[in-house]
């Protein structure tokens, strides 16, 4: 008898999850909580794109532009960068933008831009944001600082972008590495706005996208313990009114982290 009225009250809060998804109520009841946190931060973000243009003069143009937002991982970042200059698609920028630590050495690089914020917010989505709106392009590519891109992945993704019918944005196969270097498994998944409710797959390290003005990150703050992730609530606001397709091919090598959240999904046709 202890746990009826418990399962009583919790059984609103079943019947929600299952109707609606999980993160989708996470996801609201964060919009929420932490609605002061973006009002503050769209104005840093306008106020440091604003500066930062300046800074660099010009737009970086090219037919991609690749964001790399970065924040004290300077060796990775340089992997990072170099796997992001190594792609066949030559037609790209990249813009890396830093969170307001400063910024190592970086290759020379006629594509490459390098800009940092004035001080750290902390929110990847403001500083993805900034380098969205520093550069000018067709589509544009996300890559973290920690991990890197198999030299087709753009190709892999513009072709797919490009052809007769296709969709407006896609993500690719994510190959998940330990810190060690070994492989874990690789995480592939349909686009299903659905199922994107109740589970966590999917990542801007494999997205590719037309810009449109629904490609723009959420301001919200959130800590390592809010979920869902930026990453789910971009790529899933964006097929709300764009076609998003997934390419089950592994061009990503994403770092996981074991302390951080991560879907244990693995689907069984796809080998390592």
């Amino acid at each position: 008898m202890n746990g009826l009225p418990r399962r009583v009250l919790r059984a609103p809060w079943e019947l929600l999850k299952r109707r609606f998804g999980w993160l989708v109520l996470y996801e609201l009841r964060n919009k929420v909580l932490l609605a002061p946190t973006a009002r503050r931060l769209r104005r840093v973000e306008d106020a440091e794109t604003a500066r930062l243009a300046r800074v660099l003069g010009r737009r970086p143009a090219a037919r991609v532009a690749t964001v790399i937002a970065t924040h004290r991982r300077p060796e990775p970042l340089l992997r990072a960068v170099r796997s992001a200059l190594a792609q066949t698609v030559t037609d790209q920028v990249v813009i890396v933008v830093d969170d307001g630590a400063g910024l190592p050495e970086l290759p020379q690089d006629p594509r490459l831009f390098a800009v940092s914020l004035a001080r750290n917010t902390g929110v990847a989505g403001v500083v993805r944001n900034v380098g969205i709106r520093l550069t000018d392009s067709a589509y544009v590519a996300f890559l973290d600082d920690d991990n890197l891109w198999e030299p087709d992945h753009l190709e892999a993704a513009l072709a797919a972008l490009e052809a007769s019918g296709g969709p407006d944005a896609v993500y690719t196969a994510l190959r998940r590495v330990r810190p060690d270097g070994s492989d874990m498994d690789v995480l592939s998944v349909p686009f299903d706005r659905r199922r994107a409710a109740h589970q966590a797959f999917l990542d801007t390290n494999a997205f590719v996208a037309r810009r449109v003005p629904a490609l723009r990150f959420s301001r919200l703050r959130r800590t390592p313990e809010v979920l869902p992730r930026e990453d789910w609530e971009l790529i899933r606001r964006y097929g709300r009114g764009h076609r998003v397709a997934h390419l089950a091919r592994p061009t990503v090598r994403y770092l996981v982290n074991p302390g951080s959240f991560y879907t244990a999904w693995r689907d069984p046709a796809i080998q390592d």
